[in-house]
């Protein structure tokens, strides 16, 4: 397997849990992955970029190299990031090239809000914090056809299983 999944969705939809437990069915099958989580590359690759959209940009083309090379040694990459529009998904996937498989997690932002152990909602919506994608910061949904998880109406175990299945549709899995 040498490809690029990138899931993206809403602050506190699942992603880093999803990419997570694909990690760990990749490790089961004895393929080591690379992961790539939002806020862990904003600690180092991407630190002091903040939320502008130039910001965003940025740090979604910084991830995207970074996975680009990896696959380029061979090295299936797990990227999770909010990625909230179309232009950054399709900058993404042409920066990393045919072996990009986006992934949309799907949840409700009251779901996400309910989830949410860092309080970025509760601070949104009491004024502390602006630009929070799905609140007044914008969040595009993605085009028909991407594959999509719906982390509200399905285990983290089923999601996994649909993008275990997606990866053995395009011959990227055996």
């Amino acid at each position: 397997m040498s490809g690029v999944v990138w899931i993206f969705g809403l602050p506190c939809a699942g992603k880093t849990t999803i990419g997570d437990a694909l990690r760990d069915e990749f490790s089961r099958r004895s393929i080591t992955a690379l992961r790539l989580d939002g806020d862990q590359l904003r600690q180092g690759l991407c630190a002091g970029l903040g939320y502008s959209m130039e910001d965003r940009t940025e740090n979604i083309r910084r991830a995207a190299h970074a996975a680009r090379v990896a696959v380029t040694a061979g090295i299936p990459v797990i990227a999770s990031l909010i990625t909230p529009t179309q232009a950054l998904r399709r900058m993404a996937g042409e920066i990393i090239g045919e072996r990009f498989l986006p992934v949309f997690i799907d949840c409700p932002a009251s779901e996400c809000a309910r989830r949410d152990v860092k309080g970025l909602y509760a601070k949104a919506k009491a004024g502390q914090l602006t630009a929070l994608t799905g609140t007044d910061g914008a969040f595009e949904r993605p085009e028909p056809g991407v594959l999509t998880l719906q982390t509200n109406e399905h285990t983290v175990a089923q999601c996994v299983e649909q993008v275990m299945g997606e990866l053995v549709s395009r011959e990227w899995l055996r």
